[in-house]
């Protein structure tokens, strides 16, 4: 392939001629590109390097900096370093073989001299190589993925390896592109020290998270940690954050892509390299990897959902727009901001209260003094179509008198608490002061856990629960006890992580959880937590609810969502919060958010309005902020920002319907919701970099305004047919190719643009989504080059558990080709459609010769009082309809 460099197509030659353990090169011979980090330490020497059996040249290598060493490495791996596959041979599934240890081994503990290699081809672009110790059982991740029993009979990868050393390699068979290439060499399995480094197809990579970065991430001797934490969120791929997602997705260069999943949740180094190549270094549990062909990007994503599971589906309540602080101090206070939002005219679905509802901040009370009307201040907004979310944390105070406080008294019960390593309930230190910690892989957890959340809604009607500090956090270092002297505490290898332990700022690695230790669950706590959450939530509502998580891991999407955490009132978080959504996306969560506006720090108005522009175009969209900041309430900040919010949310309410939809496909196939431009044109190398537009679905185009004092936005509009949301007109020059557009900067919407050959189903916004769906439907139907569209809507009642799969929902295919619009009913099995008209029907994107003049709907001319023609934008709107939404119909338009 033309784009790769000379050395690495000296490497993909040696490759193949490793195939059947031909002798490997010297260590002279190592191309300076394929050189892969064999003392990341500080402080390499050529003794301690030739200690180890590698290889040192310090001539062409850079200086080390960070908290590990990046770089071009004076100390690399020889080419006869790792393990020899033997007994390779065909199973069901694919191929398995024996893995030996040949060389010295690694420097991090016990190596694993005999290792088992399942090959496995799961389907026809899925491949699943899994590396483990036959003789002793490991920790393996905790999660339910696909189990195949025979291998995939036409798939689109050849499957190779090399014998010695050993690597496996995945090759796209349509191009013959390596996917995924382990024989790069440095492939280490120790107790404690678990290394393997592959090239990758390009430098296009994106993922690996959680982190607060550019959306395209830097492989110039990047390093990414992985290992679940508390703390604030600073830019840059190397602060480790909340959620563990070791999920990388890498656009090839003629646009293919791919991705790879390692399924492994201790904590983890991973080293990006202009190789481009990428190496993992993990301190426990197996090697699990997935690798998925594509080849479109959506396509790697709903492969990856297939493993780790699809999104849930969030009720429509959910869609709306959520407002938060921490420091309203009171019901009243908080019903005050309830008031004010109304009064403007603002939608408004969710309220929210964070920890100074609680009674003490201890999880499942509330305040009895400050909060004393709470519960019928839930009721009053059940009452006008509204819910109401709090927010609760994991550790549960444990210090109050024996009797006066259930969670703690039947979670000593039940025997559900952590334990530390004399076996006793581990005690750290929250906001509650000394705390215990559910162990929420505990057979009994989930029991104790739905008993406490129903004692409490018995209290309080909320309608969801926002979960924090489930990392898990903790203000000490490991418990109130300390820490034992442990290889768990101290590994021998540390990744650069945030803090100067494992156990800084969260539990003691050796704290014990019924299935393994913290050492291996810890990235897990705040996935454990969500799905013992929303599994209580359904039971005790009966209903689908919401459950907000800080803390994630694959599969956290089938339980929840998870907002972006403790960011900051600035114009770069503002940006930064792009990437992150269209992160999470990618990781299968697609229910998330920023917080609108920023939690630290005070926000100024213009900022909280842009903000408020950006964030009402969040698939979760919540306004919160910190105690002692200035209130961020956009009544609050001034009538620009009570326009600008009521403008844009009224847009948003308008969008629903095509958004809910989307969550549905989202859980039905695993698609994205809001996803980057080079989901839709991965051909386009141009959209490769974009992070400051994004798109939901495939069919709306968002470019908000990310800068200070901005009068206008410059935005890219990839090749195709594209017309202004509002109006109808279409983008000039980006028929044929990609244009960069300015746009205006309005405070009074927001730039949206929607994509030739796509039907978005639109509903006639109210205050409330409860309101919103009673209202009237309308049809933006946007022509492509041969003037055709096609879209669909999902329905049904918005809050009832699995309609889709037990049937109750309906399905409406719209098409247009030729003139005609035609709406197909596929499935029509929820009755509360019934009564909901189309009323509107808009289409984009005619042209002088096509501008028709006659409209006829069911075969009946439409008076044409109620049909205007725009020969400026060339759109035509059909209104007063008043066609059942539910029903088949025909639209037909002529001269």
């Amino acid at each position: 392939r033309g784009h790769k460099s000379r050395d690495t197509k000296m490497f993909l030659l040696v490759f193949g001629l490793l195939v059947g353990g031909h002798a490997a090169p010297t260590c002279n011979d190592t191309p300076v590109a394929m050189r892969f980090d064999c003392l990341p330490e500080m402080g390499p020497t050529q003794e301690k390097c030739e200690s180890r059996g590698c290889c040192w040249n310090a001539s062409s290598a850079q200086a080390f900096v960070g908290r590990v060493g990046l770089g071009i490495p004076a100390c690399f791996y020889p080419s006869n370093f790792g393990y020899r596959l033997s007994d390779i041979h065909s199973v069901d599934t694919g191929l398995t073989g024996t893995l030996d240890l040949q060389s010295n081994g690694g420097a991090y503990g016990a190596d694993i001299k005999r290792l088992t290699v399942d090959m496995m081809m799961e389907t026809e672009t899925r491949v699943h190589v899994k590396i483990y110790d036959p003789a002793n059982k490991r920790y393996e991740v905790p999660i339910s993925t696909p189990q195949v029993t025979q291998k995939a009979s036409s798939p689109a990868y050849m499957l190779g390896y090399t014998k010695f050393p050993f690597g496996f390699s995945v090759t796209r068979k349509s191009t013959g592109t390596a996917i995924f290439n382990s024989s790069a060499g440095g492939f280490v399995f120790e107790d404690q020290f678990l290394q393997m480094s592959t090239v990758l197809s390009s430098s296009n990579v994106y993922g690996l998270g959680e982190h607060v970065a550019p959306l395209k991430l830097d492989i110039n001797w990047q390093l990414v940690s992985l290992f679940s934490r508390d703390r604030g969120t600073p830019e840059g791929e190397g602060h480790n954050l909340y959620g563990v997602h070791p999920f990388y997705l890498n656009v090839e260069d003629d646009g293919n892509t791919n991705g790879v999943l390692l399924l492994n949740s201790n904590a983890m180094d991973i080293i990006l390299q202009p190789t481009p190549a990428i190496t993992y270094r993990s301190i426990g549990g197996i090697l699990d990897f997935y690798v998925f062909l594509g080849p479109k990007p959506d396509d790697v994503i709903q492969q990856y959902t297939e493993v780790v599971g699809r999104p849930y589906m969030p009720p429509y309540w959910g869609l709306g727009f959520h407002l938060c602080r921490w420091g309203y101090g009171s019901v009243n206070g908080t019903r005050d901001v309830v008031n004010a939002m109304q009064k403007a005219g603002i939608p408004q679905d969710t309220q929210w209260n964070d920890i100074d509802y609680m009674d003490g901040h201890k999880d499942f009370t509330y305040d009895p003094k400050n909060f004393a009307g709470l519960p019928e201040f839930v009721d009053e907004l059940h009452r006008n179509g509204m819910h109401y979310i709090v927010i609760t944390d994991p550790g549960i105070s444990s210090t109050q008198s024996p009797g006066s406080y259930a969670p703690y008294d039947e979670g000593i019960k039940m025997d559900v608490f952590i334990k530390n390593a004399s076996g006793d309930p581990l005690i750290g230190r929250v906001w509650p002061g000394d705390t215990t910690f559910p162990d929420f892989f505990h057979p009994m957890a989930d029991e104790y856990w739905s008993n406490q959340i129903k004692a409490f809604h018995d209290q309080v009607a909320f309608d969801g629960l926002w979960i924090d500090m489930n990392e898990v956090s903790n203000a000490i270092e490991g418990s109130i006890h300390g820490c034992p002297n442990s290889t768990l505490e101290d590994p021998p290898y540390k990744p650069g992580l945030d803090g100067d332990h494992l156990r800084t700022r969260t539990l003691c690695m050796t704290g014990k959880n019924a299935i393994s230790t913290q050492y291996n669950l810890h990235s897990l706590y705040g996935y454990s937590e969500a799905r013992s959450t929303m599994k209580a939530l359904w039971k005790v509502l009966g209903k689908r609810s919401m459950v907000i998580s800080r803390s994630t891991y694959p599969n956290s999407g089938t339980y929840g969502g998870h907002w972006l955490g403790d960011n900051g009132s600035s114009w770069p978080d503002l940006y930064l919060s792009i990437p992150g959504l269209l992160n999470f996306n990618m990781f299968g969560i697609p229910m998330v958010g920023a917080d609108i506006c920023g939690f630290g720090g005070n926000t100024t108005p213009e900022l909280c309005a842009r903000w408020m522009q950006l964030g009402a175009f969040y698939p979760f969209s919540r306004n919160h902020n910190s105690i002692g900041r200035k209130p961020q309430d956009p009544p609050s900040l001034g009538e620009e920002v009570v326009n600008a919010s009521r403008s844009a949310l009224l847009t948003r309410y308008s969008l629903l319907p095509y958004l809910y939809t989307l969550f549905h496909d989202a859980h039905v196939v695993g698609s994205t919701v809001a996803r980057p431009l080079f989901f839709e044109f991965s051909a386009d190398k141009a959209t490769w970099d974009i992070d400051q537009q994004f798109m939901w679905g495939c069919g709306l185009l968002v470019s908000p305004v990310l800068k200070e004092k901005a009068t206008n936005v410059m935005a890219y509009f990839p090749a195709g047919r594209w017309y202004d949301f509002y109006k109808g007109g279409e983008v000039s020059q980006t028929s044929k190719s990609g244009q960069n557009v300015t746009l205006p900067a309005s405070m009074d919407f927001v730039n949206l643009h929607v994509r030739g050959g796509h039907i978005l189903v639109l509903q006639q916004p109210n205050l409330t989504t409860s309101a919103s769906r009673m209202n009237p439907f309308e049809l933006v139907v946007a022509l492509d080059a041969v003037g055709e569209a096609s879209g669909h809507l999902f329905w049904d009642d918005g809050d009832s558990l699995d309609t889709y799969e037990n049937g109750k929902y309906v399905l409406i295919n719209y098409t247009t080709s030729g003139s005609k619009l035609e709406a197909s009913i596929v499935e029509s099995s929820y009755d509360g459609i019934s009564t909901l008209q189309l009323d509107i029907v808009r289409v984009f994107g005619f042209t002088t010769e096509t501008m028709p003049s006659r409209v006829k709907v069911n075969g009946q001319l439409v008076n044409s009082s109620n049909v205007e023609f725009d020969s400026k934008t060339k759109t035509m709107s059909v209104n007063k309809l008043d066609v059942p939404i539910g029903k088949n119909f025909t639209m037909e338009w002529s001269k």
